[in-house]
């Protein structure tokens, strides 16, 4: 839930802005994401580093077997390609420094952390129930990400998303394509063809994205909005936040917003009405 700021108001409290706060995960998270990339890249050239970074930072079935139950999280901070942390780390920058801003940092990380266990234990039951090969090694951020992504586009269904960074399309309709490819792909897969891609993996972080969304955001987490008449008061920056919203909206039309003006313009119209109803 979005955190609370206390602020004397004439005795009453007003509430933070979500969109004001800074995110603190996300640049953690693609930190370390870009340590252990750097420890692969310098184990290619020392094969005993290159044994443990394998030993600890691939997830299989064998890998569980013999009782690196680590990797199931250890795996989803680990790349190897420059391509793969590039586009994992972008997306998860686009999407999850909103969604952090929008659950609290908490909340975020507890979401990314589960979506990345899940998505391992994912390509594992894949990998040994489906293709009968536990021996299968997977790595990656993507089943995290994917959670991630469909999570947004549960709550933002229409916002304009850009594949390949150039094709706009409706947020829900972009992350079902992708689900819809992963199913492509695991049945290519597991007809003995299709890319060495960790579709399981993917999506099992979306089955995650899918039931955080249904069992929690859907009921219970709510767009910023007061709770009291008093926090109608704005502050200067609201006030300028405010104008240059109505100008854009006056100029461009309500698709133009981006998610998080929409956020504070529902705040606005929140606190608004609940100041109505406390006359």
């Amino acid at each position: 839930m979005p955190a609370m700021s206390s602020q004397p108001e004439h005795g009453e409290t007003r509430r933070e802005n979500p969109m004001s706060r800074r995110p603190i995960a996300v640049p953690v998270i693609i930190a370390l994401n870009g340590l252990v990339f750097l420890a692969w890249q310098a184990a290619k050239m020392d094969p005993t580093l290159e044994q443990v970074m394998a030993a600890n930072f691939l997830i299989s079935t064998a890998h569980l077997t013999h009782g690196y139950f680590w990797t199931l999280l250890t795996s989803a901070f680990s790349h190897e390609a420059l391509w793969h942390i590039g586009i994992n780390m972008i997306v998860l920058w686009s999407f999850g420094s909103l969604l952090e801003r929008l659950w609290g940092t908490w909340t975020f990380v507890a979401f990314y952390l589960v979506a990345a266990v899940v998505s391992s234990a994912s390509h594992c039951f894949v990998s040994s129930v489906i293709l009968h090969n536990p021996n299968i090694p997977a790595l990656g951020a993507s089943g995290a990400v994917s959670g991630l992504l469909l999570a947004f586009a549960l709550l933002f269904p229409k916002e304009k998303i850009l594949v390949f960074g150039v094709i706009p399309i409706p947020a829900l309709v972009g992350a079902l394509a992708f689900v819809a490819i992963d199913v492509w792909g695991l049945i290519a897969q597991s007809r003995g063809g299709g890319l060495p891609i960790g579709h399981g993996a993917h999506l099992g972080g979306a089955l995650c994205g899918l039931l955080f969304w249904a069992s929690y955001l859907r009921t219970r987490f709510k767009r910023p909005a007061a709770v009291h008449a008093a926090a109608m008061t704005l502050t200067p920056e609201e006030v300028g936040e405010f104008q240059r919203l109505r100008a854009k909206l006056d100029r461009e039309g309500p698709q133009a917003l981006t998610p998080k003006e929409k956020v504070f313009l529902d705040d606005i119209r929140d606190r608004f009405m609940r100041a109505h109803e406390g006359r």
